[in-house]
């Protein structure tokens, strides 16, 4: 795929970059060190919205269950809706009523999960999610101060391996992620998609970004409405566009910037059209 050479002139130390198609999983074009680790920042959280939705089908807990501020519950923090705050455990709104980015809120879906398995979050993801799926590089430090959010590390080569189980899903249910993924979850919610500002709608599933009609976005002018994934404020990102039947992942070693805004949708549009 010529598009994936786009990547080389990022400006970036090193990036890399893969896409897998939905159904096989097959890779379709690769480019820069696929085995190379990077850290995830905020792609960190659909592996976490993963591992935590296998505990909801192994009857850990239920979505509905009571977790973080009061009235909150497991499905307010994965959709961004628990009312806390960005990057601590404090309640800015009532539960459902804002969309309302926050680390703290994975923080909680972490804690909650560990308390009710009696497992490690870290070792529950890894036995959940990462080594059915022979994400073998994939880890997240809860050393980290914010494990469930922030503190994962992977490579391109794992993150295909996910990308694979997100088109064709063989560790949860399909219609489990298809609620997750591409039904939004408190429709009509504005908030913040951080690095692009507010958005009204601001659309999002369980651990999961749903595109819509939001403009400019980190995704291409050309991806569909029903593209889903996240970004990283590392440089890293990770998006599945049902509707062109591919996924997309890229990380790099710089953080988030004006950069990332200005050369991620050219990318996207590119690789699109390459597949068209």
């Amino acid at each position: 795929m010529q598009s994936l050479r786009m990547i080389e002139d990022w400006p970036v130390p090193t990036a890399a970059a893969a896409v897998v198609r939905g159904g096989d999983g097959v890779v379709l074009g690769a480019a820069g060190p696929q085995d190379q680790l990077f850290p995830l920042a905020s792609v960190t959280k659909p592996l976490t919205a993963y591992a935590v939705l296998v505990a909801v089908e192994e009857g850990v807990f239920e979505l509905d269950d009571p977790a973080g501020p009061e009235g909150s519950t497991i499905r307010h923090l994965l959709a961004h809706t628990s009312g806390l705050a960005f990057d601590e455990h404090r309640v800015m709104a009532p539960p459902g009523e804002r969309r309302l980015y926050s680390n703290a809120g994975f923080d909680v879906l972490a804690d909650t999960l560990t308390k009710a398995s009696g497992i490690n979050f870290a070792q529950y993801a890894d036995e959940a999610v990462f080594a059915p799926l022979g994400m073998t590089s994939t880890l997240i430090n809860t050393a980290h101060r914010t494990p469930a959010g922030a503190g994962g590390l992977s490579t391109v080569a794992d993150l295909a391996r996910f990308a694979a189980e997100l088109q064709a899903p063989r560790l949860l249910d399909p219609s489990t992620v298809h609620a997750a993924t591409r039904e939004v979850a408190w429709p009509g919610l504005g908030g913040v998609l951080p690095g692009f500002g507010h958005r009204r709608p601001n659309d999002w599933g369980l651990g999961f970004e749903i595109r819509s009609e939001k403009s400019p976005h980190w995704t291409g002018t050309h991806s569909s409405p029903a593209t889903f994934g996240h970004f990283g404020q590392s440089g890293t990102f990770l998006w599945v566009d049902p509707a062109a039947g591919v996924a997309c992942i890229a990380l790099t070693d710089r953080d988030f910037g004006p950069w990332a805004a200005e050369v991620w949708p050219a990318f996207t549009d590119a690789v699109l059209a390459d597949l068209a």
